[in-house]
């Protein structure tokens, strides 16, 4: 054989060989390639699939006969939860008939078990709901309407999503989906020739994007495992884990995982991942409640959410709306008339999202700043806990409309020097210490939350701790004669300070009550200087202050710093009678499976005897009806009873309000950052805010019990002894029984003996 041939066969053999080594080495490097691929696929789509946010709610609405709630305030509750009023035939839906509500709830799955879906009638007699009837009998006699989602503690990654389940979702969501995005999805094997030929031709034909040429579960895998990078190498990556996916997993799983993955929107810095979610945070309702029109809007942002977000480009969005609506009728899934009608309904998009949103940031700061003191932050942003606050929702956009109202009309009639004004208010159920709403400042929300963060001096908000330590020593009574006139003490410095009063006038003798009502300074000064500061501080201790505070004849006047949330601390143990209860924001933290972890209890604590604090409470009282709140009697019912006090710094600094009815305890702040003058007293500033927000509430009268050791007598209010009723200055306060006054003042109608006949016949009335 020549040479050549030789040559010519060897190099062929060593041709083959080498193509053979690189076909199996490419054989196994294939093999490799995809059982890499297919551990990623496997390894995340059977672990976790997600970090899942803690979602975090409002307290639920409780409904029950003799509840104090007006037909309005429910009314109110359900437009906050998205209901609509057509008929009761489906949950989420209500209608009124005169005085009566018929509701179709949507059920619950609360700690205690399920509060299943039901339809309600709710009959009600002027601001009460005097009777609650349901399709479901329930032995409590208590129907809790579903809690409002207001934010939720998100992961890294910014990903929001609520889980669904296929079976949740509504008839036509698939459908929609399958006849827009991948019609052969049941019959491909992960990718699809012809359905990627079918969109391009569908495309070109009808001059726009009508069909996308991915399979769904290419799709998935894209959004899943890989990142929007368009290369050849992540293209065939994309393809191959779609056939491993399909290999092991079953089409109505991974379906399910794709209508809880699909990116739908973005909220500030969280994306909307998820139909779950979607249609919270666009329509307000469960997924399962949505309608054709609805539905196709959402199917139709799959293939840009951003490009078709209906807030931004609701013409654009709802083109799109009617595309996939087309595709549904197409495919014989709808009639000519329910896609006629569906294509002439409106976008229907809340204006105000809460999901995926922090509706209510400042009170979500404070739930925050509690839940990561007792849970790592992993946890939180990951686990899907489920935290029951006490935010009343209700409240909250009140005292929101009230602020925002209240400093826009101060805006209006003193102009710039309004200017950059700030504040805070908090509202709290005075019974147990609920938090109820937070406003934590004008404008957006940017991470510093006044209500618990601004440090300011009080004013005469402090004075109240020196009135009650008077009357729990059982040496005053309400209508003590106090001496109001001009006042000196020598300071530690060796200087004179000669306090005087905010109208700069002195009053001589008053009363104690009187003193309160209308702030005088230089009575508090001497007051407090005679049962002694020390004794003060001691008062503001157990009433809740934790701060250490100086023992300076100042502090009876308000020179010493608090937060708005210390306040209502304070304010909280006198509203409730001697009890403190400190403020709180949760109520209960569940974890993914609806298990408690743990309940936040109440946290009661006597500090005070009853009788002092009802005395005091008269006095608050005063404040409202003759003294420096006199003013909200303006604005709020003649009958309704609230106790209060104004607060007022130097140079008019801060403006402060603290006041409670029988329901509602809220505290007011305003002033600026810089520390500057406003140009505001307590009562020209904070008040009008307090009273704004009650005049949106129904509060109800502030109603103490009265202790035993308590009578109401006539008295002088100038001498502080008996008096009756008939008889010039009397007033009719309450007394401890063992500091009614012995002596009686003579009065022009019969003297003393007559007065002294009036009070024993009082007297005999009790018995």
């Amino acid at each position: 054989m020549p040479l050549s041939r030789v040559r010519s066969r060897g190099f062929i053999l060593t041709a083959i060989l080498v193509l053979l080594v690189l076909f199996l080495a490419g054989c196994i490097a294939l093999g490799l390639w995809l059982v890499s691929l297919d551990t990623v696929v496997r390894e995340k789509f059977e672990g976790k699939r997600w970090a899942i946010p803690a979602r975090v709610y409002a307290r639920p609405l409780e409904l029950y006969g003799g509840a104090p709630l007006a037909l309005s305030d429910v009314r109110e509750e359900l437009a906050i939860l998205n209901y609509r009023q057509q008929g009761t035939s489906t949950p989420g839906t209500w209608q009124q008939k005169g005085q009566e509500l018929y509701v179709h709830t949507r059920g619950f799955q609360f700690s205690d078990g399920i509060e299943k879906a039901q339809v309600l009638r709710l009959r009600f007699s002027g601001n009460a709901l005097a009777d609650v009837a349901s399709t479901i009998p329930n032995e409590r006699g208590v129907v809790r309407l579903e809690p409002l989602a207001i934010g939720g503690i998100y992961p890294k990654h910014k990903e929001d999503r609520v889980l669904m389940q296929l079976k949740e979702a509504p008839p036509l969501l698939v459908p929609a989906l399958l006849a827009t995005e991948d019609r052969s999805f049941y019959r491909h094997h992960g990718i699809s020739i012809r359905g990627i030929l079918r969109a391009v031709w569908v495309n070109l034909t009808a001059g726009g994007w009508r069909q996308g040429g991915s399979t769904l579960t290419q799709q998935l895998i894209k959004n899943f495992y890989l990142t929007d990078e368009r290369t050849l190498s992540r293209k065939l990556n994309e393809a191959a884990m779609a056939v491993l996916l399909e290999v092991h997993y079953e089409k109505n799983e991974i379906l399910e995982t794709y209508l809880n993955e699909v990116n739908l929107g973005q909220s500030g810095q969280h994306s909307v991942n998820g139909f779950g979610l979607a249609s919270q945070f666009y329509f307000g309702q469960p997924i399962s409640e949505l309608q054709l029109h609805q539905v196709a809007l959402l199917v139709g942002m799959v293939q840009g959410p951003s490009f078709y977000n209906p807030r931004r480009n609701p013409q654009r969005a709802k083109g799109r709306r009617n595309i996939v609506i087309d595709n549904l009728f197409a495919e014989g899934k709808i009639s000519a008339a329910q896609r006629d009608a569906a294509k002439a309904k409106p976008l229907g998009v809340i204006t105000r999202p809460t999901a995926a949103s922090m509706v209510y940031p400042a009170f979500l700061d404070l739930v925050k700043r509690q839940l990561k003191t007792e849970y790592k932050e992993e946890d939180l942003a990951s686990e899907g806990l489920r935290v029951f606050t006490t935010l009343d929702p209700r409240v909250q956009n009140a005292a929101d409309a009230a602020f925002d109202a209240s400093l826009a009309r101060l805006h209006k009639t003193y102009g710039k020097r309004m200017d950059g004004l700030q504040g805070a208010v908090l509202v709290s159920n005075p019974e147990n210490g609920e938090l109820l709403a937070i406003v934590g400042g004008r404008g957006t929300f940017t991470g510093y939350n006044r209500a618990l963060d601004a440090d300011r001096q009080i004013g005469s908000l402090i004075k109240p701790a020196a009135y009650l330590t008077a009357l729990e020593s059982g040496m005053y009574t309400l209508v003590t004669p106090l001496d109001d006139g001009p006042v000196q003490l020598l300071s530690q410095s060796g200087k004179i300070w000669e306090p005087k009063n905010y109208d700069q006038q002195d009053h001589g003798v008053v009363p104690l009550y009187s003193a309160l009502a209308h702030s005088y300074n230089q009575a508090t000064i001497r007051l407090g200087m005679t049962v002694g500061v020390p004794a003060v501080i001691n008062t503001l201790k157990r009433l809740g202050v934790k701060q250490k505070l100086a023992n300076y004849p100042s502090l009876l006047l308000g020179a010493v710093n608090m937060r708005p949330i210390e306040v209502l601390t304070l304010y909280q143990t006198l509203a409730a009678g001697g009890f403190r209860t400190p403020p709180r924001s949760i109520r209960e933290v569940m974890d993914s499976q609806g298990k408690p972890l743990k309940r936040y209890g109440l946290d009661v604590q006597q500090v005070f005897d009853p009788t002092p604090l009802y005395l005091l409470n008269h006095a608050l009282q005063a404040t409202m009806r003759e003294g420096t709140g006199a003013s909200a009697y303006k604005t709020l019912p003649a009958d309704l009873v609230m106790a209060g006090k104004t607060g007022t710094t130097n140079d008019l600094r801060d403006a402060w309000f603290a006041g409670y009815t029988g329901n509602y305890l809220a505290v007011v702040w305003l002033g600026h950052d810089d520390n500057r003058s406003t140009g505001l007293s307590g009562g020209s500033g904070a008040l009008p805010v307090w009273t704004d927000l009650m005049a949106r509430l129904h509060p109800v009268s502030l109603a103490p019990v009265q202790p035993d050791n308590v009578q109401w007598q006539w008295a002088d209010r100038m001498t502080g002894n008996l008096s009756a009723e008939q008889c010039p200055d009397s007033v009719y306060v309450p007394f401890r029984t063992d500091t009614v006054p012995q002596e009686v003042v003579p009065c022009a109608q019969g003297g003393v003996p007559a007065v002294l006949d009036r009070v024993i016949d009082r007297v005999k009335s009790w018995f």
